[in-house]
Order: C-alpha cells, then structure tokens, then sequence
C-alpha cells in the first residue's frame, strides 16, 4: 500500500521529533544538572528558608518536657536561653528561618529515636548519637562532645568512690534510654541491678529518697543539679570516653530525611566560625572539670 505525498511528508516529521527527543533524552547532562535533580543535595533542597519541612515556611523543633537546665532556661524551649535553645536557633538561622518562624513540639527522650515516622523537623534533646539508634533515625554531626558523671549525697559511701571498682557494689540509677545508663550497664557493671526512670526527675527523687546510692548523667547536667536542685548532692567523678572517640549529641532526623545534609551542614558551620565553641562557653562554662574514674 503506498503513502500518499502529504501522508509521507507527516510520517517524516514525526519520525524527525521522536529522534530528536530520543537524543535528548539520551544526551550527557552537564555536572550542575545532574546535581540539581540529586536527591538531598543542597542545589534543590537547601535553599535558605525553603526546605521541605513538616510545615511549608516553618521549622518543627522537639524536645522533651521538662526541658532542664543548663540545656533549656525556665523549662522554656523557646526562649533561646540555654545551651540547647540557643543552638536550635542557630540552626535555624543557618537554615533559613528566622526565630518566629521556628515551632516547638513536645516529643519524649525515647520516642524522638524510636523508629517511625517522626513529627518534626529535628529533635534536640541530649541524644548522643550512636550505631544502634541509627538504625532507625538519622543523626546530623555533633553538636557538642559530652561526658557521662556520677552524683551521690554528700557523707555517703558513694560519694567517696575514687573508680569504677568503688561503683560495682552501689545501687546505681539513671534515665531509661540513656548512655548513662548504658554506662552505668557496660562500663561498670554493677552486681546489683541498676535501677531505670522514665524522667532524670524521678532519678534524683530517688536519689535524695536513697532508694539509689548515686546516679548517672552528662557531666553539665551533673554540675546543674548539684548546684541548684540537689544541693547536698556531689559530683563523685565522670568517667573516660569509650572507644577512643567522644560521645557527642546530635541533632535527630527521620531515617533518611531529605533535611539531614542540610542540617548537617549546617551544625558544621557553626562549628567552624565558633558559634558552638561561644554558646558552650555561655551556657556551659560552668561544667569545666570533674575527677575521672578509672
């Protein structure tokens, strides 16, 4: 069956556009291109202020409640006072947003690690990033490298241990969840049964109660409560990192977020003009020292 010369001229035309698109299509993608349409890279969804967040213009910070000191002023999240707040606004800034356009949440200390889908941008929250929890969240870099410390009563037989051998007889507590009682667990091994609460409150209720001989937390935590909550209380030491590498807390992300470079990234700046050194040294400068026990 022949075509006729009208039909030829169509057929010709379009058999000229499907090469072109196929060479299109098939044609190298300059470098920029192709790191534009990556996923999670800072060309698409690092603009400043336009992130893909939980709410369009609005950055979701969590943390848990209580918030205490020296990581949040007042048990107020979101007043920028305390080492933590203080931080959250920093990001924030790097980020794009500016203080009236973050939001604060109320998340739990186990829920903000626990795998699921999370309702926040980013958890701050004293959450030492570790292989485990990466499991089921994301982490961005450090923001600041902590140490675990042990406080007992002042007078007591805890409060005279010198290492960790002097720990391993002791009734010892800590917060559920936590490396401090990951320590109290890995490092001391203790022979009697450490003793977990949901909340660092209920930790030093029962240290005054002397339900525990002493309890364990990070080391400004450690210099908060023996200062202002628990004033017969000591610092009987902090003990050595582990692993040759210190602990750090990061900030926590939904597995895989599209955010953690960006945050990422910017916890990284922050670290390098010395925005974190100058806001550890205002909130934190008070929890300097403390004995180590080895």
């Amino acid at each position: 069956m022949h075509l006729a010369p009208r039909a030829l001229r169509r057929a010709a035309v379009a058999a000229s556009i499907a090469l072109l698109a196929t060479a299109v299509g098939c044609a190298p993608q300059s470098e920029d291109d192709a790191n534009a349409k990556a996923s999670g890279s800072t060309g698409t969804t690092c603009a400043k202020g336009k992130l893909a967040t939980k709410s369009s213009g609005k950055l979701t910070v969590a943390t848990d409640e209580p918030a205490y000191e020296p990581w949040f002023k007042d048990d107020k999240p979101a007043s920028g006072k305390g080492f933590e707040s203080a931080v959250a606004y920093a990001v924030a800034k790097q980020l794009g947003y500016d203080n009236s356009a973050v939001v604060w949440q109320s998340v739990p200390f186990n829920k903000a690690f626990a795998p699921g889908e999370k309702t926040f941008d980013f958890d701050i929250n004293q959450v030492s990033i570790s292989a485990e929890r990466k499991k089921a969240v994301d982490f961005s870099s450090g923001y600041y490298d902590v140490r675990q410390a042990v406080i007992a009563l002042k007078g007591t037989k805890a409060a005279k241990a010198k290492s960790i051998a002097d720990l391993k007889g002791l009734k010892l507590g800590a917060q559920v969840g936590t490396t401090s009682l990951n320590y109290i667990e890995d490092v001391v091994k203790p022979t009697r049964e450490a003793a977990a609460y949901a909340k660092n409150d209920q930790a030093k209720s029962a240290l005054q109660n002397g339900q525990v001989d002493a309890i364990v937390v990070d080391l400004p935590t450690a210099f908060y409560i023996t200062a202002a909550e628990v004033t017969d209380g000591t610092i009987v030491g902090q003990f050595e990192n582990q692993g040759g590498t210190p602990e750090q807390f990061g900030l926590v992300l939904d597995k895989g977020s599209a955010l953690t470079s960006c945050v990422t990234a910017a916890v990284d700046a922050l670290r390098k003009d010395g925005t974190l050194a100058k806001l550890e040294q205002e909130w934190l400068s008070d929890a300097v020292d403390a004995p180590v026990l080895k």
